[in-house]
């Protein structure tokens, strides 16, 4: 199952815990509370504002938010490289 942001939803450690994934939560995850969020901004711009089922049908990818948008686990290394795969991922599966 790939999200709206190229995540494999079943390769995230999460996923069948606390995630059902974030095309079944609609945007909202077990996270979002923590971060005291409504719903991800990428989910919410991509599904909701412009009706895409991930952003590797958008013409922006990747946006400032996209790029932005960071787990704060990772380091700045491991979320460049994590871009660049997700990135590779939405735009092969468009």
């Amino acid at each position: 199952m790939l999200s709206s942001c190229g995540i494999q939803c079943n390769e995230c450690e999460f996923f069948g815990q606390t995630c059902s994934g974030c095309p079944e939560v609609k945007g909202k995850p077990f996270w979002v509370k923590e971060m005291q969020v409504e719903s991800c901004a990428l989910y919410n711009c991509c599904a909701n504002e412009k009706s895409l089922s991930h952003c590797g049908h958008c013409s922006a990818l990747p946006c400032s938010m996209f790029k932005e948008y960071k787990d704060p686990s990772m380091s700045d290394e491991e979320h460049a490289q994590s871009l660049k795969i997700r990135i590779e991922r939405l735009r092969a599966g468009v």
